[in-house]
């Protein structure tokens, strides 16, 4: 290699990406499991999906609190003692609490897998929710509740869901300290056994595999009383109540010097045949660094640190965000410089080198996605979960490298209208 000359630069556009295949395999009570042997380190991530976000619950906070609470004692352990287990082989056994699905992750050395996986096992089928853990939980949850309701950001993101979806809406409803303290052991033991103990899963596993990965499945799930993925939800129907008036300004700290403005509108899901062409020009519009509203607002007029936009990721609807924190008297002005930038993308084609950026930042960001077992994974995770093929990947990847400023410009004419977005301010 002669280190005098510069290697030749290539565009991420010209690049051929795939998505490295799954193996499939069903354990003997029909749980799915995906499992993608592509690791070079000695690393395995299991990661267990259950439908049981808070789509299913009957009560607020019912669905989260179970997540949170499996860690914490089984009829043979106290949570100590499970929480012990995991970091004496150098785990990390994670939860976390969606609108649609619960999950319960597992990131450790392959070698361990065997030390580890029946222990999981024992969280699905016996945790028992002692009551002190509970009341810890509450007492936790409504400080850190009390602290994070002085944040203008943070009531900016309760509000502007409950204007998209509704109040009562699983992706629009959100906590109080009388939810917390509301909160039983029977209500909670209840969703448990119905949602984890006999609840539909699917499984997930990356990185290097151990050669007796399926087998050690099989032996400490093939035999527990879950049911298989059917990605339907439509045995809980939870129709959106969208908020009729479309413009609001929040007063929650009268000294507040920095405002919270969130601009939103209501999106199909991934299925929709605009949805992936959304994406492009939502990257333009404000989905990454170099985008117009960072220019605009950050760069030029100096309004604000950063400011985004994005599509939400939810399985049956989403919604089209910008985000961004301003000081308090430019916060309209912000809202004024985003209709501005809306009516630019309507009214002009982008350039080509503009479009060509977009292009590369987004293969890009693919490419990252793609580094490593464990990223690997989360793509198809994100696939199957929506009911969606490998065609869905590949339709993405054709539509950034081909879509054209007119076709970018007749989507913004469609979907980036100032009339059909909420506008929220919380100083």
């Amino acid at each position: 290699m002669n280190r005098k000359i510069a290697p030749q630069i290539k565009n991420a556009v010209d690049f051929h990406l795939e998505l490295p295949p799954y193996e499939k395999y069903v354990l003997k009570n029909g749980i799915e499991v995906y499992a993608l042997n592509i690791g070079e380190l000695d690393t395995l991530m299991v990661n267990f999906v259950f439908a049981a976000g808070n789509w299913f619950e009957e009560k607020n906070l019912v669905a989260a609190t179970v997540n949170h609470l499996l860690k914490n004692g089984t009829s043979a352990k106290t949570a100590f003692q499970v929480n012990e287990h995991f970091e004496y082989y150098g785990s990390s056994l994670s939860r976390s609490c969606q609108n649609e699905t619960a999950e319960i992750a597992l990131h450790c050395l392959s070698k361990h897998a065997d030390q580890l996986l029946p222990v999981i096992a024992e969280l699905i089928t016996d945790s028992v929710f002692p009551e002190e853990e509970l009341d810890i939980f509450k007492k936790n949850s409504q400080q850190r509740l009390q602290v994070s309701l002085k944040k203008s950001d943070f009531v900016a993101g309760r509000l502007i869901d409950s204007y998209l979806f509704g109040e009562k809406h699983p992706y629009g409803k959100y906590s109080s300290l009388e939810d917390y303290a509301s909160l039983q052991q029977d209500e909670i033991k209840n969703f448990y056994q119905q949602y984890y103990r006999n609840g539909k899963c699917v499984i997930f596993v990356a990185g290097k595999l151990p050669k007796n990965i399926i087998e050690q499945l099989e032996k400490y799930f093939g035999a527990l009383a879950l049911h298989v993925w059917d990605n339907d939800f439509k045995n809980k129907q939870h129709p959106a109540i969208h908020a009729k008036q479309k413009k609001y300004n929040i007063t929650n700290d009268v000294n507040g010097v920095q405002g919270s403005v969130r601009i939103a509108r209501n999106f199909p899901n991934r299925h929709h045949p605009d949805f992936q062409k959304a994406g492009m020009l939502n990257n333009i519009f404000g989905g990454y660094f170099g985008s117009r509203l960072m220019a605009n607002v950050r760069e030029d007029k100096g309004f604000t640190y950063g400011i985004y936009s994005y599509l939400m990721n939810h399985i049956q609807e989403s919604a089209w965000i910008i985000s961004t924190e301003a000081g308090k008297d430019v916060c309209q002005a912000t809202i004024d410089e985003v209709h501005k930038e809306m009516k630019l993308l309507r009214e002009e084609p982008i350039n080509e080198e503009e479009l060509q950026t977009a292009r590369n930042f987004m293969i890009g960001s693919v490419l990252g996605d793609l580094d490593g077992p464990f990223h690997v994974a989360g793509r198809w995770k994100n696939i199957i979960l929506n009911d969606l093929d490998k065609n869905y990947f590949y339709n993405g990847i054709h539509i950034i490298k081909t879509i054209t400023a007119e076709e970018l410009r007749e989507l913004a004419n469609k979907y980036l209208r100032p009339e059909d977005f909420y506008e929220l301010v919380v100083v």
